[in-house]
């Protein structure tokens, strides 16, 4: 994906993880001994290994001198530094007053990846709604909020439907595993329900969208997975981050145990559900059944 935002992103995450390998080549020290040598608060060196937090020139300069690199090196990690301090403005910097930070952040995320792997109990993948459909859900998940924050947070699902896949020059490859309860459920009425699903018809067409439906058959291999998402990087050095949902709100994670854990969970996922054109079949059954 090719956009500004989420090149510094990537550059921030992939500066951080180059610190946190020279933190542990550098006679194993720990976070704490780092911060006591750059008279800072711990947590501002464990923001910017996670990419979190722009380093300073001033720490960045330290930095090099307590890990002991080469100039050669530093070089390289000078040049990466001053990508991670760009100051260009996100295509979605126009919807702060509604944004919060970890769905910035998630956007940023999203707008970098090259491969989403996305499960879904009730509700369809947010890349794959219509708008009526998206004022629906947004409607009941958010409200405290008013009419106009609403109508803005439909309006940046639609902005990311434009920029990961539907107008992007390389789209977002789109894995999704959803249940038939997904489909079944009439949201937003039962007009708005045909036309969601006379998308789905049209969008699970598109070359990089490959949708699977878990059977009612097959209930016992989703009903208790609660959804998911993994977000993979065409950078190999960048790692996979996953979200996942509760009642509590969304849940980050990085841990390589947890990534290894919801892969393997995907595959099954994937086994259970039907193939791309059965699964378009019963989208289209499920679409006709009440005509």
């Amino acid at each position: 994906m090719s956009d500004s935002s989420s090149t510094l992103l990537m550059s921030r995450v992939t500066f951080g993880r180059a610190l946190r390998r020279l933190r542990k080549e550098a006679d194993q020290l720990t976070l704490a001994e780092v911060a006591t040598a750059l008279g800072c608060d711990l947590s501002l060196v464990s923001r910017i290994e996670n990419g979190k937090r722009v380093c300073s020139k001033a720490h960045f300069a330290q930095l090099m001198d307590i890990y002991e690199v080469p100039a050669a090196q530093r070089d390289e990690l000078a040049e990466l530094h001053a990508a991670t301090r760009e100051r260009r403005p996100p295509w979605w910097s126009t919807y702060s007053d509604v944004i919060s930070a970890q769905y910035e952040r998630f956007l940023g995320f999203e707008a970098a990846a090259s491969t989403v792997y996305e499960f879904q109990v009730g509700i369809l993948p947010g890349l794959l709604q219509t708008e009526a459909y998206a004022q629906a859900v947004t409607g009941v998940g958010f409200t405290s909020l008013g009419p106009d924050q609403i109508e803005a947070l439909v309006e940046v699902r639609g902005l990311r439907q434009r920029h990961c896949l539907l107008e992007a020059a390389t789209p977002l490859e789109c894995r999704y595993v959803i249940t038939q309860a997904a489909l079944d459920f009439q949201v937003g009425g039962e007009h708005t329900h045909k036309e969601q699903l006379d998308h789905l018809l049209e969008i699970s067409a598109h070359a990089s969208v490959d949708l699977r439906v878990v059977p009612y058959a097959k209930g016992e291999e989703a009903a208790q997975i609660g959804a998911f998402m993994i977000l993979q990087f065409a950078d190999e050095d960048v790692p996979d981050v996953a979200f996942g949902e509760s009642v509590a709100g969304s849940l980050t994670m990085d841990d390589p145990r947890d990534l290894r854990r919801l892969h393997r969970l995907f595959r099954s996922l994937t086994d259970a559900a039907l193939s791309p054109d059965e699964s378009r079949d019963i989208i289209a059954r499920t679409r006709n059944k009440d005509d």
